[in-house]
């Protein structure tokens, strides 16, 4: 056994579930570099929309720096172009493409950290939790916003939306997993703060979903045993050349919560009882043998 292994076999499994959020979703790529920093075990993690791709990228091995280099170069021509379909305005097939070109591992089962990624079936509104196959398909499945990207349709026939939609920050799928604590990154918390209109469709999309999925989002942070909320509300969720700013929101958002994670990590693990603990916490036998009464 490792040395790692025998560590995390004297401690809780930690489990890192990181929220939809678009452009704002490189603000997770601070949480991480904070986490990081800190020493603070990811065994396994989740994400779901644009959380799904930090999530994957990370749970392939990527450094912080790596990762937040994918959010400075990704422009919307690498999501998505027009189609004719009517079931939506573009394909992000290309967000796909993006992903198998900068993910180092391609498929789940070779993953460095047990990864989950959410997507949304639409015909019955369920989410679908992805664990195994192809992350790049995942990946995309995950981040097609229903109304502008066309359904991706899976091996099983499903049609799969954007996973925000029933589980914008993925508790559920990290316990699932296996993480005994758990430790959500909500990007949105702040809901909108900016002033004046979204300046695309894409915007007032986002907008709109966002509005819903704060009210499924309080039920979802209850299962977290800390949740990170960086202050990202001034940030429009289209804007994809602010990646500096919002990783620095991360940060900021991150260290308050170090030491409530330590704590929550030292105080799961109990140390091996002395001999004479042990003594104290047996309790006395029930003696079952027959003794005949003394005369």
């Amino acid at each position: 056994m490792s040395r790692d292994d025998a560590s995390k076999n004297q401690r809780p499994s930690v489990g890192l579930a990181l929220s939809g959020g678009v452009a704002r979703g490189n603000a997770h790529v601070g949480v991480l570099r904070v986490l990081e920093e800190n020493n603070i075990p990811i065994d396994y993690i989740a994400g779901t929309s644009a959380g799904s791709l930090v999530a994957a990228a990370y749970a392939a091995g990527m450094t912080v720096d790596e990762i937040a280099e994918i959010g400075r170069t990704m422009r919307w021509r690498d999501v998505g172009r027009v189609t004719l379909s009517k079931l939506g305005i573009q394909s992000n097939a290309r967000m796909e493409e993006f992903a198998r070109g900068r993910l180092p591992i391609k498929r789940f089962e070779e993953l460095r950290i047990p990864l989950a990624i959410v997507a949304t079936d639409l015909k019955t509104g369920s989410a679908v939790i992805i664990t195994e196959g192809d992350v790049g398909f995942a990946i995309r499945a995950s981040c097609a916003l229903p109304g502008w990207y066309v359904p991706v349709t899976d091996e099983h026939g499903r049609q799969l939306v954007d996973g925000g939609l029933v589980a914008n920050i993925p508790t559920a799928a990290v316990r699932v997993l296996g993480a005994d604590i758990v430790i959500a990154v909500d990007v949105n918390s702040e809901g909108a703060k900016f002033l004046g209109p979204p300046h695309s469709i894409i915007g007032v999309l986002l907008q709109s979903i966002m509005v819903v999925q704060r009210t499924a989002a309080i039920h979802q942070l209850h299962d977290a045993d800390v949740v990170i909320s960086p202050k990202t509300g001034h940030i429009r969720w289209d804007e994809m050349g602010r990646v500096d700013e919002l990783i620095a929101l991360g940060e900021q958002a991150a260290r308050p919560t170090i030491a409530r994670i330590k704590h929550l990590i030292e105080s799961e693990v109990e140390p091996p009882l002395k001999w004479y603990q042990r003594r104290r916490h047996e309790q006395p036998q029930e003696d079952k043998r027959r003794v005949s009464p003394l005369r």
